[in-house]
């Protein structure tokens, strides 16, 4: 049958030559808005044939991917060979078949290596096969794979720095879903960073992957009257639960390098100056249940870090254990007639302990290098680049112990749509960080005091702040005025605007 859309095409070309560009136009959405139709009453269709015969007995017989001349044929059978009927003792049903194959396709998209969607085709077996039973099915996932290289270059601004910056993505290297990663970039504050990482998924498991990489880099930290000097090398090995908690454990090896003093320096930087060489263990588990990880609205974010360097087998010249935690929660704001407006709060917290490099020598105080730093737009808005905690002179010193929280109300702009990633905000924002206190028997009472400082004299540094949210799927971006409310003795606040960007903003 001719399309009724085109039967009149060859008469009109006959009067005149082309086609009106909104005839055309009108045509091809009259097609679109009828392709779209049926496809959707052939998927109603196949969903009611899919319920109504759920419970048929059904043996797979074979599972094609169609589409991936660069996937080994190996990688790809250990993902579906174990779904094939032959390795079970009882046939599946209808609906388990189609589930455990669509487990197998959730794989496929999560190995990062294929665009979305994924199609999955059933087919029965030619009937003269002898081999085959009424019971038999064929399953087809037709997929397309992603580009195996990608290069990327810009420039960025934010946190005080302007960058330039190249990433370099190879996908798929050896068909079994590896990818080699080499970053480089040169900023006005990160001199110089040059990063290579190669990872690869365990087993065919997109949940179980393993990361060797190395780094290297060259940070001016003006706040501290010095330049930080990186090179090193590291190992993680990544773990996805059911229940979308995420592990890291990770081993580092870093040089450092504390150089180019200003003149100016203070004693402390100056004493911590030179090399150390930090060999540690670090486990990282998350748990992000937001409903958007940029601009959330509902849900709960939980993230812990667990650190151990230059202890026991553990080589190196620094020793310390070293536990950070950060919590949020977003919900949205119910008012009659007001949509958009959503309540967070979060909270981070850590302490450094320092140990002894053996059981005969006293523990070492703390580096520079190791210590937390706080303030800035990321975390503490309002106050200056590490412009909480201790100081000697005009140098920042960081800290062993603190503790951050904010509270944020995000609502729509006028006249924007709410789905844009737009909005304002008004945050009140505070903090502490301590060194642990010199004097004392032993460290437990070192840490016993510093808590008892922290959370027992006096108030935070507390800032209160209105602003303009950007949440791109790569970063947060913000621009925000800020006042400082209670300010401690030596410390930095920041009235006026700032610009801050991060991928995780307290």
């Amino acid at each position: 049958m001719a399309d009724p859309l085109d039967s009149g095409d060859d008469i009109f070309g006959k009067l005149q030559k082309g086609v009106d560009p909104k005839i055309q136009e009108e045509k091809d959405k009259l097609r679109n808005e009828r392709e779209h139709a049926q496809y959707e009453k052939a998927r109603r269709r196949l969903g009611e044939l899919i319920q109504d015969n759920s419970t048929l007995p059904t043996t797979i017989s074979s599972i094609r991917v169609i589409g991936a001349p660069n996937t080994r044929k190996s990688f790809l059978e250990r993902i579906f060979n174990p779904i094939l009927s032959v390795n079970h003792d009882r046939p599946y049903t209808l609906a388990e078949a189609i589930r455990e194959v669509s487990i197998g396709a959730d794989k496929l998209n999560r190995l990062d290596i294929f665009h979305e969607p994924i199609s999955l085709y059933l087919d029965r077996p030619p009937k003269t096969d002898p081999s085959t039973t009424p019971t038999d099915i064929d399953i087809y996932l037709t997929v397309r794979e992603k580009s195996r290289i990608l290069l990327k270059t810009g420039t960025s601004a934010g946190n005080g720095e302007g960058e330039a910056y190249t990433n370099l993505l190879l996908r798929n290297i050896f068909g079994g879903a590896e990818s080699l990663s080499v970053n480089a970039s040169l900023g006005t504050r990160t001199r110089s960073a040059y990063s290579a990482s190669f990872e690869s998924p365990i087993l065919s498991n997109p949940s179980l992957r393993l990361e060797l990489g190395g780094l290297a880099s060259s940070t001016q930290k003006t706040w501290s009257s010095h330049e930080e000097v990186l090179r090193g090398a590291w190992t993680k090995l990544r773990y996805l639960t059911p229940n979308g908690s995420k592990h890291e454990l990770a081993y580092n090896a870093i040089w450092r390098q504390i150089t180019s003093l200003s003149p100016s320096a203070s004693p402390t930087v100056r004493h911590d100056a030179g090399d150390s060489l930090k060999s540690s263990l670090t486990h990282t588990w998350t748990l992000d249940l937001r409903d958007n990880p940029m601009l959330p609205t509902r849900g709960t974010y939980t993230r812990s870090l667990l650190e151990l360097a230059g202890w026991g087998p553990l080589v190196g010249d620094v020793a310390f254990a070293k536990t950070e935690i950060e919590t949020q929660a977003a919900t949205p704001v119910p008012i009659p007639g007001l949509n958009g407006i959503s309540f967070t709060t979060g909270l981070r917290a850590g302490l450094l302990y320092p140990l002894s490099l053996n059981r005969e020598s006293k523990p070492r105080p703390s580096r520079i290098n190791d210590r937390f730093s706080l303030g800035g737009p990321t975390d503490v808005r309002g106050f200056r680049l590490s412009g909480l905690g201790p100081r000697d002179g005009s140098d920042a010193l960081g800290g062993d112990i603190y503790y951050a929280f904010s509270t944020n109300l995000l609502f729509p702009i006028p006249r924007v749509p709410l789905d844009t990633p737009f909005r304002f905000q008004a945050f009140i924002t505070g903090g502490r960080l301590l060194a642990l206190d010199k004097k004392g028997a032993n460290q437990n009472e070192k840490v016993g005091n510093a808590v008892r400082e922290l959370v027992g004299n006096g108030w935070p540094s507390v800032a209160a702040g209105v602003g303009l949210v950007y949440a791109h799927p790569v970063a947060r971006f913000e621009l925000n005025f800020s006042l400082p409310l209670v300010v401690r003795r030596g410390e930095w606040g920041r009235k006026g605007v700032s610009f801050g960007v991060g991928i995780s903003m307290l």
